[in-house]
């Protein structure tokens, strides 16, 4: 049986020389490995009690919806700011050259409500670390962040070691 790792698709020299990409779209283009993807993360949350999923734009989606819908929970999406048409609560954070913001609906997560945050890769941990400080914002507790990859050069887990992360393969580079 094949790894979730035998799915991707790795492209060096891009985008700059010397970047191992790995492209996660070619999970998808293969039924197991879409699959097998899905059923890996939603294995993080055997015995985690939570209200909600929330994914990260764009990836996030398209991960964290299949779980939410197997378990009939609510799905939230965190955006990029200026893509969400009613009251939001947002976060900015740093990244390599400047900034970027992410936002939810204000109404959309509930004080007290228990969360899990799905994405596809952690890197250096800022993207996951603002959605999760954006979510504790709106009163809510982060139970777990699942992703599909984790690139552990860049000690991204490192910026989120007040959580409960888990990955699903590691690539030991950046």
């Amino acid at each position: 049986m094949k790894k979730l790792e035998d799915y991707v698709i790795t492209i060096p020299d891009f985008p700059e020389p010397g970047i191992m990409f790995r492209d996660v779209t070619s999970i998808m283009l293969d039924p197991d490995g879409l699959q097998l993807a899905i059923d890996e993360l939603d294995a993080f949350l055997d015995g985690v009690e939570y209200d909600k999923i929330v994914g990260l734009e764009s990836r996030g989606f398209l991960f964290g919806m299949p779980i939410a819908y197997k378990h009939h929970k609510p799905f939230v999406p965190i955006r990029k700011k200026g893509k969400l048409p009613r009251a939001t609560v947002e976060k900015s954070y740093a990244l390599e050259y400047g900034t970027a913001t992410i936002e939810v609906h204000k109404e959309d997560l509930k004080p007290g409500e228990k969360i899990v945050i799905v994405d596809d890769l952690l890197a250096t941990g800022g993207t996951a670390k603002a959605a999760a400080e954006l979510v504790e914002a709106c009163g809510c507790e982060v139970v777990k962040i699942v992703l599909l990859m984790e690139l552990k050069g860049l000690h991204g887990r490192d910026v989120l070691s007040n959580y409960d992360v888990d990955t699903i393969i590691q690539y030991e580079g950046n």
